[in-house]
């Protein structure tokens, strides 16, 4: 990897009503030509996406949105779209301009606020009016919302040094200093045992995400790992004198591993591990304890983050649905969603299923979470749906003692 994955960036979105200068805005900040301006209302369809370095904050992702007072049938797809960005935003900048604030700005505001996302309001366009009378130029913005809105002009660049600054101070601590993948768990000095199967969707010539963010995470933490292949492991045992403090393998090869690691060395996946990086590991724990509530018939949820082309024996579409089907004793209905694409008919799953999410930032993760839970329904990871069905959940829940704590007393109960 040369540059850093849109996961570990912190997103900042850009939302308003068409025409307002979003686009305009987002190609003065970044100094770039990034998204198509045009008087046309509506030149942006899609969410453009330009990731670039804010210091001293370091990467981060701006994401300009389709104005949300689209109409049409092709207006709601596009609105749906701007929609979808609300789960992932970190920091969102809502667009306004002078004198103006309707209904969509409010459901705009509705829409961050419901999901406790810092925002700050633009308004834009502030070389029409005469900008030195700050107080009178946003009178026209909600009360409770002035103290958050900045004058700009995306055409002179008049308020872009304060919205930067803006920016900085409003960005959460919680991206400013994301949690750990692994390094705490190994500590520093320590080693760990990253187990790497090369098989058919493994990239040719490299290591996958996951894989590569918890070397970096090791190193990041003064730790230091070995990488080897299911079929060496056994040889690290054999000649080092002293015990890795944590072996982590791709879940697919869980029971290989697990035969070959002696009990008293932690164990778990990389699948698992982001439970914990992205999401709630203890919600998900939970989340695989209703595995044994299916039957036969219920409709599964497969969700993930990437969109590569599945191939051979892939792990959402055939391991876990065989492996979960063979635990079930009967025929599961498995539905599968990838991308940015999450269904809005949650009640229907009796279960959801969700990758590691690797590509996903943590926001984004945290609200599928949130929403599941809104909805009724378990969520858990692939990582800890396969332990589960293979039998060897407490094991691969070890390293985490909160998360093992909630097993064995809902085992009890």
């Amino acid at each position: 990897m040369q540059t850093a994955s849109k996961g570990v960036r912190i997103h900042i979105g850009l939302f308003g009503r068409r025409n307002v200068g979003k686009s305009s805005l987002l190609n003065a900040l970044t100094r770039q030509q990034v998204s198509i301006v045009s008087d046309i209302a509506g030149t942006t369809t899609d969410p453009v996406e330009k990731p670039m370095e804010l210091q001293p904050i370091g990467p981060v992702l701006f994401i300009d949105t389709a104005g949300i007072d689209d109409v049409g049938a092709l207006g709601g797809l596009r609105t749906e779209k701007t929609k979808q960005v609300f789960d992932r935003t970190d920091l969102a900048i809502l667009v306004a301009e002078p004198n103006y604030w309707s209904e969509f700005e409010d459901l705009l505001a509705a829409q961050i606020l419901r999901r406790e996302v810092p925002f700050i309001i633009a308004v834009n366009k502030s070389d029409t009016i005469n900008a030195d009378r700050y107080e009178e130029n946003i009178s026209f913005v909600p009360s409770q919302y002035r103290g958050i809105t900045i004058l700009v002009s995306a055409k002179t660049g008049f308020g872009l040094e304060t919205l930067r600054q803006k920016m900085l101070s409003k960005i959460p601590l919680e991206c400013r200093e994301p949690p750990a993948i692994l390094g705490d768990l190994v500590g520093a000095g320590e080693m760990a045992v990253l187990v790497v199967p090369i098989d058919k969707e493994a990239p040719k010539g490299r290591l996958i995400l996951p894989q590569v963010q918890a070397i970096r995470d090791l190193l990041d933490s003064d730790a230091f790992c070995m990488v080897v292949k299911e079929r060496e492991l056994r040889l690290v045992f054999d000649n080092f004198k002293k015990s890795p403090r944590l072996v982590v393998t791709d879940s697919q090869a869980f029971l290989k591993v697990v035969a070959d690691v002696p009990k008293e060395v932690p164990l778990t996946s990389f699948s698992i591990l982001f439970a914990r990086y992205k999401g709630d590991l203890v919600k998900q724990v939970e989340g695989a304890l209703s595995v044994d509530r299916l039957k036969t018939g219920d409709r599964v949820l497969i969700a993930e983050a990437c969109t590569h082309h599945p191939i051979g024996e892939d792990i959402g579409r055939v391991k876990i649905p065989r492996w979960l089907t063979q635990y079930v004793g009967g025929k599961l209905d498995f539905v599968h969603y990838q991308g940015h694409d999450f269904p809005e008919d949650l009640p229907s799953y009796s279960l959801v299923i969700h990758c590691g999410a690797c590509t996903m930032n943590r926001r984004e993760m945290v609200n599928r979470i949130r929403r599941c839970n809104e909805a009724g329904v378990p969520i858990t990871n692939y990582g800890l749906a396969i332990a589960y069905s293979l039998g060897i959940f407490e094991r691969a829940l070890a390293p985490f003692p909160a998360a093992l704590a909630v097993f064995q007393s809902r085992r009890k109960a």
